[in-house]
């Protein structure tokens, strides 16, 4: 896999749907208030087509999105399970000091430990559950099948394709793109926010097409749904 390459994709792939087209810009700007329906057309993207899909069969599109949604949160179920556990350790430890001026310094200290072992752990789990998770939708989007969304072997042989250092890599390099993109418009005054929202659309191609690349340089073909 090129990252120069697949970054240079991406931008055209982006930069081709979008610039000139400013009705299709502003029905995803509004697509991603109604956000099902942004997630529909991620799944179009995911599937392969080329250029940038255009926006039509609304209702199939809604109801993609939504089934994509439903893959996204029994993903993200382990990470809130972990997430609550650290959530109760910090209050009990937080109660724990407050109700007790004069508790021993040492287990208030063990509770604070476990507290940020806890965080180190909800961390690792969110980074692994992404990794599996961002190949799956790609899978689910191009079989329209749940068990194809969560068939862990096919995933993993995937990723290995991949070659796990280039997988990392590659995404890294998206998520510091993407965050570069978001601090350089939050940090200006008043109207950061809005010039954000109104990037929405590009970098929503942008990052889908550039995990559909990095899906495909793993040279796996599964069926695309009709």
């Amino acid at each position: 896999m090129e990252l120069g390459k697949t970054l240079g994709d991406s931008f055209e792939y982006a930069k081709e749907g979008l610039v000139g087209k400013w009705a299709r810009w502003i029905l995803l700007i509004i697509s991603c208030i109604v956000f099902p329906l942004i997630m529909g057309y991620v799944m179009r993207i995911y599937r392969g087509v080329v250029p940038s899909p255009e926006l039509d069969e609304w209702g199939g599109m809604f109801i993609d999105g939504i089934k994509l949604f439903i893959v996204a949160i029994i993903y993200a179920i382990p990470i809130i399970i972990v997430e609550f556990a650290v959530i109760g350790s910090a209050g009990v430890a937080f109660l724990t000091t407050m109700s007790n001026p004069m508790a021993d310094p040492n287990a208030v200290m063990a509770l604070v430990g476990s507290v940020l072992f806890g965080v180190i752990i909800l961390i690792l789990v969110a980074i692994i559950i992404e990794l599996i998770a961002i190949i799956g939708m790609v899978r689910f989007a191009r079989t329209n099948s749940f068990g194809q969304a969560f068939n862990f072997g096919a995933i993993f042989d995937t990723i290995g394709r991949i070659g796990i250092a280039s997988y990392i890599l590659a995404l890294i390099v998206l998520a510091i793109i993407v965050g570069i993109i978001e601090v350089i418009c939050l940090v200006i005054p008043y109207i950061g926010l809005l010039i954000l929202f109104i990037l929405l659309p590009f970098i929503v191609l942008f990052s889908a097409r550039y995990v559909t690349l990095v899906y495909e340089s793993a040279g796996v073909e599964v069926s695309t749904p009709s």
